[in-house]
């Protein structure tokens, strides 16, 4: 469709929550994204524009949600995949959210902050004491909370990476490794995959493959930023290809960003990194690796690079890291990339915040405690082995794929029934969403990314949703269809 022709809308017809008058912006034509790179705009459930929030809104919301919802719509900033809302919650507990009505739901998805689940115990009680203790420190001056942090992410990385600085978000740690990756290397070109996310700031937009953080109509990102096919199944050697293309044409490249294991849940085989640890040895690039979303235990690992044996030059760590309460981010780099002393490449007022250290500090300590890196390994297997059983049960589900308690269920319709793959996770979305399952669709897939402290019990239960829901979606889909 030409650039002309595509205006987005700011609402549903029919179900706007904007203020008067805000929806004059809807006739505002957006261009198309560039060539490759994939946009969530099209993914009904990730989307609030679309009829099925709308229809979800009006048909399973009380009058104090949508109220609420409102109300938020009304003072936060419109953004896709934010505002306007899903639905208002009054309490976040274990796997749990409860809405203003009572209804609760199985969080599988929780912005993958969520790795001890919600409001754990021990980590409630580890920031009420820190409370009566020191709560903030000026970025000039240290604390034992911050320097034992920073100890501490060191060991959890084997002590290659023995050098780190703290951040408000993931974001804000992408930008300082991007510092990092000009200062060490003079360069400022990099590579990373089309369909990535590394954060919302420009420069870490910039790397990301997502159209949605790319528009032209919020300007140009930084230069430099190269991107390639991603490592999926039976594009393994084309991506290499790319890659060692994008290092020949290129020869200034600073760095390769990437996910060790996408968030679309594709696992590259060991020797791909392997290869693009090479390339960029021997270019003098550097390797780094992005483990905000997985970082912490998520895939049956501490790190998801571990799974492959390949040690980057930097990592980002974030999300989880807070305990899902308190926001704290991490870049952890060698020791020899420590040579900036003279500059400011990570100039946070809350660099050493004790409290958030305190919140990090014993999110690890419960994570090693309580065992949930090796439990998410031994729930993961489980947890394949019922989405592989999806597979042969509904013909909708084309593939089953995940490493520990990070899982996609891949959507393939047949052409005839008319539905797109989008659309159709979309709408398992919510028909799951409506017995009580909060999960992830985009891009065709149905993303599920349970919290390391679920037990095997709310789990089969998830799995039970998600049979039921499909056996649902399949008989509108296929209704009077040969099987």
């Amino acid at each position: 469709m030409g650039r002309s022709a595509r205006a987005r809308r700011c609402c549903p017809p029919g179900e706007c929550f904007c203020p008067p008058h805000h929806c004059s912006l809807s006739d505002r034509v957006s261009p198309d994204p560039a060539p490759g790179f994939v946009s969530g705009a099209a993914a009904p459930a990730d989307s609030n524009l679309g009829d099925d929030r709308a229809d979800w809104v009006r048909d399973h919301l009380g009058t104090e949600e949508r109220h609420l919802l409102e109300e938020d719509s009304r003072w936060f900033f419109h953004q896709c995949l934010s505002t306007p809302c899903l639905n208002a919650v009054r309490r976040a507990e274990g796997i749990y959210l409860e809405d203003l009505s009572g209804r609760r739901y199985m969080d599988f998805h929780g912005n993958n902050v969520h790795h001890l689940g919600y409001a754990h115990p021990k980590l409630v009680a580890a920031l009420k004491a820190q409370l009566d203790d020191l709560v903030f420190a000026p970025r000039r001056y240290t604390n034992r909370f911050s320097v034992e942090l920073a100890r501490t992410m060191a060991s959890l990385a084997g002590g290659a990476l023995d050098k780190c600085l703290f951040a408000p978000s993931g974001s804000d740690a992408m930008e300082i490794a991007l510092r990092i990756v000009r200062g060490a290397t003079g360069r400022h070109k990099t590579i990373s995959f089309v369909d990535s996310f590394h954060g919302a700031g420009f420069g870490a937009a910039s790397l990301s493959g997502d159209a949605l953080f790319r528009d032209s109509l919020l300007g140009p990102p930084l230069p430099g930023a190269v991107h390639v096919r991603p490592p999926r199944d039976g594009l393994v050697d084309a991506s290499l290809s790319e890659i060692h293309e994008a290092f020949e044409r290129e020869r200034e490249i600073a760095a390769v960003i990437a996910c060790p294991m996408a968030p679309s849940e594709y696992i590259p085989p060991a020797r791909f990194w392997e290869e693009v640890q090479q390339l960029c040895r021997h270019s003098g690039a550097l390797l780094v690796f992005d483990e905000i979303p997985w970082g912490l235990g998520k895939t049956g690992a501490m790190f998801s690079w571990q799974h492959h044996g390949v040690v980057p030059d930097i990592m980002v760590t974030g999300k989880a890291l807070g305990g899902g309460v308190v926001p704290i981010a991490c870049v952890s780099a060698r020791e020899e990339l420590d040579r900036f002393g003279g500059l400011a490449i990570g100039h946070y007022t809350h660099e050493k915040n004790p409290f958030a250290a305190a919140a990090a500090l014993a999110t690890i300590r419960i994570i090693q405690d309580e065992g949930l890196v090796e439990r998410a390994a031994s729930l993961g297997e489980l947890a394949l082995h019922m989405a592989g059983d999806l597979t042969r049960r509904h013909r909708l589900v084309s593939a089953a794929r995940g490493k520990g308690l990070v899982l996609g269920l891949d959507l393939g319709p047949p052409a005839e029934s008319g539905v797109r793959p989008h659309e159709a996770a979309g709408r398992l979305f919510y028909k799951a969403l409506q017995r009580g399952l909060s999960a992830k669709a985009s891009a065709g897939a149905l993303a599920l990314s349970p919290p390391l402290v679920v037990t095997r019990q709310e789990l089969e239960r998830a799995f039970d949703i998600l049979d039921e829901s499909l056996a649902e979606l399949d008989a509108e889909i296929f209704a009077g269809r040969p099987s």
